[in-house]
């Protein structure tokens, strides 16, 4: 049976080409909001991280109604780190969006998510998004889409597939480029043709693949995947069986079932095939579980969950002002937290360490890691981490096996040597050059995932602010070499105390600082980069000391170099393996991991020998 009043449909992109934005116009003209409600820009990112970042970090699901036909729509992420995503989620629907921005054209994470989407049957409709920014180039940006069709080795159903041209920032979208932009309408009716209706067996015993995982601190966890044959009905008697966990055969029940209906999820009693259902009150729910009749548990194949490739250990804050400006501070609350978040984020792992104070957290990349540190802070947590280190595997004959990246830059042309330099610095592989739009040059590099650790900072001081640097996973391939991270050493507190201006003045010729004056530090706190190799101690709390020859106002007219303020992406890229990052609420401090200088010295020269 086909189902004719459904599509379901994912979409997919290069990261900022303009899903979300896409979607609040779909949500807005299908009729979600009143005509006087006040809407924020991207709805659907609802985390504070995803708004601020412009990011999407979750898939989201939402439903719009068009024509009496529902429109099941999950806005997935376009950023490689959180690709997991969007390979479980497609599952769920029977064709793609492919948004394009028609100025950059397809990107790494375009042909990524694309390939996912072709390797599924997937129908495809193709968005050429922001056709009216300055230096739109859509009819070129045609090609190189249907270029890449050619290169992922569509099928010809898939190579046939319609363009729709759109501003979804203006709201509109035009079959063809000189055709009205008036709304919306042109995309909705290329879905309803283009992408199949979902079909299945009513009749036959009840298949639902869970695809994703929502959480809830009322009811919990929450299963959300579409049903594929069968029916689901509240009070229903299921069970719980995985493609890839034989064992597992549990019986539970549905005592809530929900379906979307634009950001609402609604209670409903019975859902049939084709419709994408959330489930709560099954405590052990995972992704990837099929939920069957209790007459034939035949669970649906399903893609492994992508292992992660970095890891850092989290612990205890131990530094002179720990406890002071978290709310939660405890081995405890910690183990709580990071375990809470596996409920919701699979690609994520945690192990707890031979200390109860220690966890190690592995994730898919710097980003992954960052976000749940963001969270975290936000939410009252004090803690440190150490340095990102990859995560290594080893070949049938005990060799070590890296992790590497496919990194694609592109740079205006004057900057292209610098980045070839340092990348090649850090056994990195150039693959291939070709030259870009108006003056750029696109590299494209294999490298190890370890060696873009704390890159870029520097890709971005290199290129003026002017580069791209987009990555994807790559598999594994034999052990590159060492690389050295960091060329400069830190400059250490001497003593605990307030930073002042006089102290700050002796100490900024020996570097760049990262305090200004009013600062508290403490003895073993990195307060700056020094200019060469080795670590030096720096006294900033030093005052002047008066004399009758000179007043204390004397200070007022010493000039200080402005501090480098760090965003936490970059204090996780600049600390070294013997230093951690110390995070509150309040403050971002980077520390030496033994704060006591004749202890320090000691391991150091331990470490050498």
């Amino acid at each position: 049976m086909i189902r004719e009043d459904i599509r379901n449909i994912a979409i997919i992109a290069h990261v900022d080409h303009g899903k979300t934005t896409l979607v609040d116009e779909l949500l807005k003209q299908s009729g979600v909001f009143r005509a006087n409600q006040d809407v924020v820009e991207r709805v659907m990112d609802s985390n504070d991280i995803e708004r601020e970042r412009g990011i999407t970090i979750l898939s989201k699901n939402t439903a719009v109604f068009y024509k009496n036909t529902k429109i099941n729509i999950i806005d997935t992420p376009g950023h490689a780190d959180f690709g997991g995503e969007v390979e479980r989620v497609l599952k769920m629907v029977n064709g793609v969006i492919l948004v394009v921005d028609a100025f950059e054209g397809p990107m790494p994470q375009t042909r990524f998510v694309l390939q996912k989407a072709l390797s599924l049957d997937l129908s495809v409709v193709v968005c050429i998004n922001k056709v009216d920014r300055e230096g739109a180039r859509p009819e070129e940006v045609v090609d190189e889409v249907l270029e890449l069709l050619l290169d992922l080795d569509a099928n010809d159903k898939q190579l046939d597939c319609p363009f729709v041209f759109a501003s979804a920032k203006a709201g509109w979208a035009a079959r063809e480029l000189d055709d009205p932009r008036e709304n919306m309408v042109p995309l909705f009716e290329t879905i309803l043709e283009a992408i199949p209706a979902p079909e299945g067996d009513p009749n036959a015993d009840t298949q639902v693949l869970i695809s994703t995982i929502d959480y809830n601190e009322y009811v919990g966890r929450i299963g959300v995947g579409k049903v594929d044959n069968g029916s689901l009905k509240v009070n229903q008697e299921v069970v719980l069986v995985n493609h890839h966990d034989p064992d597992k055969c549990h019986k539970v029940k549905i005592s809530k079932l929900y379906e979307f209906d634009g950001l609402n999820k609604v209670d409903v009693k019975e859902a049939g095939i084709g419709s994408i259902v959330a489930i709560s009150g099954i405590p052990d729910i995972r992704i990837g579980d099929t939920i069957c009749s209790p007459e034939n548990p035949v669970p649906i194949p399903f893609q492994k969950i992508s292992e992660p490739t970095l890891s850092m250990n989290m612990m205890v804050n131990d530094s002179p002002f720990a406890g002071q400006e978290g709310k939660y501070v405890t081995s405890r609350h910690l183990r709580d937290r990071l375990f809470r978040e596996l409920n919701t984020d699979v690609s994520l792992r945690v192990e707890e360490t031979d200390s109860p104070d220690c966890f190690k957290v592995s994730g898919r990349g710097e980003l992954h890691l960052s976000v749940l540190i963001e969270n975290m802070r936000r939410e009252g947590y004090e803690f440190a981490v150490s340095k990102a280190e990859v995560i290594y595997k080893t070949d049938g004959n005990g060799k070590p096996l890296e992790p590497m990246e496919r990194v694609y830059v592109d740079v205006p042309d004057e900057y292209s040597g610098a980045v070839i330099e340092k990348l090649s610095m850090r056994k990195g592989e150039l693959q291939n050059m070709t030259p870009g739009n108006g003056g750029t040059t696109r590299l494209e590099f294999s490298i190890p995932s370890r060696g873009l650790i704390g890159y870029r900072d520097e890709f971005l001081t290199d290129t003026k602010g002017n580069g791209v640097m987009n990555q994807l996973f790559d598999g594994y391939a034999p052990y590159k070499g060492d690389i050295q991270y960091r060329t400069q050493g830190s400059l250490i507190a001497f003593e605990t105390g307030e930073a002042v201006a006089y102290g700050l003045f002796n100490a900024q010729d020996r570097g760049l600082l990262f305090v200004k004056p009013g600062d508290r530090v403490y003895s073993g706190m990195v307060v700056g980069q020094n200019g060469k190799s080795d670590d030096i101690e720096v006294n900033v709390c030093k005052t002047k000391h008066l004399t009758n020859t000179r007043s204390s106002g004397a200070d007022e007219a010493l000039k200080l170099v402005p501090p480098k303020i760090m965003s936490l992406e970059q204090c996780m890229e600049f600390i070294d393996t013997d230093e951690l990052l110390e995070v509150t609420p309040e403050n971002l401090r980077i520390r030496k991991r033994i704060l006591d200088p004749t202890k320090r010295k000691r391991d150091m020269i331990r470490r050498k020998s």
